[in-house]
């Protein structure tokens, strides 16, 4: 990642994940994270914030996250969207792919493939963590891509 200041809204729902990855982004020191706790909150602080990158969950209350990333799709077209979730369907892959995701990271797999990820869609690449999708949107690896 650039060594720029990184504008990055997080929307998850159960507070200690959303604390956790807070700070995981944050120990680098030029990540600044806004925080949403349900697709309408999420959906407005992209309209009023236009981070850089949005990590969403996909099971948020009140409006799940692949409603939400469409509306802010149309919203913040410039914001980098990575699903940050696990649903692991192959399906709901390709959905959030097919609404222009940059990213799909497994939570089960934060601690080892977020950063990685970050840095690669920051670069222009994509990432899907190993084992999604049957390898569908990711190349071998199961890493980013250019």
């Amino acid at each position: 990642m650039a060594k720029s200041t990184v504008q990055i809204l997080l929307a998850e729902d159960f507070k200690p994940y959303r604390t956790l990855v807070s700070s995981l982004l944050t120990m680098n020191g030029y990540v600044q994270v806004i925080c949403a706790e349900d697709g309408i909150e999420a959906t407005e602080q992209a309209r009023l914030r236009c981070p850089d990158l949005i990590l969403m969950d996909i099971g948020l209350p009140k409006l799940n996250g692949l409603e939400a990333a469409r509306r802010i799709r149309e919203l913040v077209p410039a914001a980098k969207i990575v699903f940050l979730t696990q649903e692991t369907d192959a399906d709901v892959v390709q959905e959030a792919f097919e609404l222009g995701a940059a990213g799909y990271v497994a939570k089960q797999k934060t601690r080892s493939d977020l950063l990685p990820a970050l840095a690669a869609i920051l670069e222009g690449g994509r990432f899907v963590s190993d084992g999604l999708a049957d390898g569908r949107f990711a190349p071998k690896n199961g890493h980013h891509s250019p």
